[in-house]
């Protein structure tokens, strides 16, 4: 039994399939967690010793739905729906 070649050509198996958190191909069959976000645990996976991988993934990096429209409602102190003075 070689181990290069021949040994390749028996790998038709796959180990990672997509996330539902992340939608990477990261999510290990087996293990049953996702090696990008760490799913299905509830914190998402980030370290210290990845500073870059934590600056593709913080705040500010996505849409930001909720988040773009605090820094107005703060300015007018969360008043909504209502006349100012």
């Amino acid at each position: 039994m070689t181990k290069g070649t021949t040994s390749f050509g028996k790998r038709h198996t796959k180990t990672h399939s997509l996330c539902k958190r992340c939608g990477n191909r990261a999510f290990h069959n087996q293990k049953k967690t996702c090696a990008s976000c760490g799913y299905p645990s509830a914190k998402i996976r980030s370290y210290n010793w990845g500073m870059k991988a934590k600056r593709r993934k913080t705040t500010g990096t996505g849409r930001m739905r909720y988040l773009k429209t605090v820094n107005v409602r703060f300015k007018n102190g969360f008043r909504e729906g209502k006349k100012s003075n």
